[in-house]
This record gives C-alpha cells, sequence and structure tokens, in this order.
C-alpha cells in the first residue's frame, strides 16, 4: 500500500513516498480504507522530536483520518465493514498516512452523514480535545455559568471549543484572537466576545466589565502569556493548558486555589484506561451534533492527493503557527 513515512526525525524533506505492507487488525482493530487525513502540530512535533528508527523500519505520522472498514477484528462489537468512520487513533501506533490504517475500534466513531470525507477528517482530534477539556478536565456542566475564555481561538481545537461551549454550556464565550481573518472566524463559530491576546488582556476584558474568568483554556504560548493567566483567573477558578511550555510555574495561582490542569487526548489510549472507550461516545456525540447542525467542521483547506509532496506542504503551514481551523487532504493517486 501507498504511505508516506519518515526514518530519521528532522524538517519536512525527511517525509517520502513509501510502500508498506497491508496492516492486519487484532481483536479489537479496525482496518480502515483511508478517504482523507487532516493536518495537527502533533504530526510535525513527532516528526521532529521522535528518535531514530531501526533501518528497516518507517514511522509513519497522522492522527486524524476517515475512511470506511475494510475488516473488524473477532471481539469488535462496535462497528462493521462497510461502515463509514472517523477518528485520531493512537500515538503508539502508526498513524494514518497510508491507504490502509488499523485502529482501535474504542477510539472510533461513525462519521457524521452530513459531512464529506474531508468535512469530516477536519474534526475528531480536535473534537475529543476540545470535550475532554471542557467536560473531563474543568468539569464544566450544561448549568455551569461565568465565563471561559480560550487562548488561540481561531486554532483547530479553540474552533470546535467554541461551538461546543456555545451549544452545550451557559458560558459567556471569550476568544483570543489578532488578526482580521481570524476575529471574523472566532466571530462566525460564536463567540460572544473576542480579545487580542497580543495586547494586554487583562485591559480589554475589563472593558467588557469582566474582571476576571472562571474557565481558561490556555491552547496556545501558554508560558509566554502566564503573567496574564495569573491575573486573569478567577478565585478558585480552572485553567487547562494543551501545548508544551518550556516551563510553567504554578505558584502563583496559589493565592487563588487555582486548578492547573493538561489535557492530552492520547492519554487514554497510551495507558489503555479502563475508560478508553469515552473517546468513541464523544466522537458519536460529535458525530449527532453536526448531523442536528448543531456544530460545523472546521475545514478551512482542502488539498489533494495524499502524497509526501502535500504532507511537506501542510506541515510547513502547521508550524508558521497562522493556521486557521483545520487542513484537510483527500485521497491517494491509487489504491492497491
Amino acid at each position: 500500500m501507498k504511505a508516506i513515512g519518515y526514518k530519521t526525525p528532522g524538517d519536512v524533506n525527511v517525509l517520502h513516498d513509501i510502500e508498506l505492507p497491508r496492516p492486519q487488525p487484532g481483536p479489537r482493530d479496525l482496518l480502515v480504507k483511508i478517504e482523507a487525513i487532516s493536518i495537527n502540530p502533533v504530526d510535525t512535533k513527532i516528526r521532529t522530536r521522535a528518535g531514530t528508527l531501526p533501518d528497516e523500519e518507517y514511522r509513519v505520522l497522522g492522527w486524524d483520518a476517515t475512511g470506511t472498514v475494510q475488516q473488524a477484528g473477532e471481539e469488535t462489537t462496535l462497528f462493521s465493514v462497510g461502515d463509514k468512520v472517523f477518528y485520531s487513533g493512537a500515538l503508539m501506533r502508526q498513524g494514518a498516512n497510508a491507504e490502509y490504517h488499523v485502529v482501535d475500534e474504542r477510539l472510533v466513531g461513525h462519521k457524521p452523514q452530513t459531512l464529506d470525507w474531508g468535512q469530516a477528517a477536519a474534526l475528531p482530534l480536535t473534537s475529543v480535545t476540545a470535550w475532554e477539556m471542557l467536560f473531563d478536565r474543568m468539569k464544566i456542566k450544561q448549568h455551569s455559568k461565568g465565563h471561559l475564555l480560550i487562548i488561540g481561538g481561531a486554532g483547530g481545537v479553540g474552533s470546535i471549543m467554541i461551538q461546543l461551549a456555545r451549544k452545550l454550556t451557559n458560558l459567556t464565550v471569550i476568544a483570543t484572537a489578532s488578526r482580521p481573518e481570524t476575529r471574523d472566524w472566532v466571530r462566525r463559530l460564536g463567540a460572544h466576545h473576542i480579545v487580542d491576546h497580543r495586547q494586554d488582556m487583562k485591559a480589554q476584558l475589563a472593558d467588557l466589565n469582566i474582571p476576571a474568568v472562571e474557565y481558561i483554556a490556555s491552547l496556545t504560548a501558554s508560558d509566554a502569556h502566564h503573567a496574564a493567566l495569573t491575573e486573569l483567573i478567577a478565585p478558585q477558578g480552572h485553567i487547562s493548558l494543551i501545548d508544551d511550555p518550556a516551563s510553567f510555574d504554578i505558584m502563583p495561582f496559589k493565592r487563588k486555589s487555582a486548578t492547573v490542569s493538561w489535557e492530552f487526548m492520547y492519554t487514554r489510549s497510551l495507558f489503555e484506561t479502563p475508560d478508553m472507550d469515552a473517546q468513541h461516545k464523544i466522537l458519536e456525540e460529535i458525530s449527532r451534533l453536526v448531523d442536528r447542525g448543531e456544530i460545523v467542521t472546521t475545514e478551512t483547506q482542502r488539498v489533494s492527493p495524499i502524497n509526501a509532496e502535500t504532507l511537506r506542504t501542510l506541515h510547513t503551514q502547521s508550524e508558521s503557527g497562522r493556521s486557521i481551523g483545520k487542513t484537510v487532504a483527500i485521497g491517494f493517486l491509487s489504491v492497491r
């Protein structure tokens, strides 16, 4: 089968078109014929950081995918051959930048019927991350009141988090965006207020008569915004992060009894936690919300075909830090 992989970590030029044997599903696995994929920061992080592999092995990236189930392991119960699915998969296994991919069914959802392959491929990783951050880490409920500040509102996770918070909670949603196009984007997705994270956020919130916020989703540059976070979080509030700051001192939050947590959507699959199937349930709910018209895809760019040249370009775009929403890639040139 066709795939895109690398043997030695480095810049985008390490990605190459390769041929690999078609994988075989384990007892709880699905074999999926890949139709579309999406790019995430995790792809570029692993490409640059992961250790050198044995000479005979390639690392295949890709943790957003849509496709059709071709084969199901003997212990599977959630899907059947022919089902159209979407998912993000697991970091410790090969990714989905390949014509065929195996994935544990507990991490998979049925693709929204109202979306095409590319539109659906934009959603899995960011939807699970946003959902877990809001409802598992920060314990937000539908009746929760107060304010949610989303730092980096126009990125992939922010784009879906705005929608989930608007549809499923009573919180006032404040998104940060610094460019006209990103401000327009988060406004269309439903943010109540928009502030510029390159300017004094405390002053901007004061202008909105919001002295402090109960919840902060820090999605990017958490170390750069550290001082602002300590000022903006309300007493007994909750800050959750997804990025990898070089350092992040939690002591300044003690006087406010604030909670600081990380969200890493691969924790459940990495440690095979007893609630690993929660990600299947989250994706099923995302699919229902989409098909009811309550949330929309965050796809903003589509390219074709899926090959090394395409992925090198998309990795470069992702590393620029100026992406809006999600970029998807559709279709291999041929299927074997």
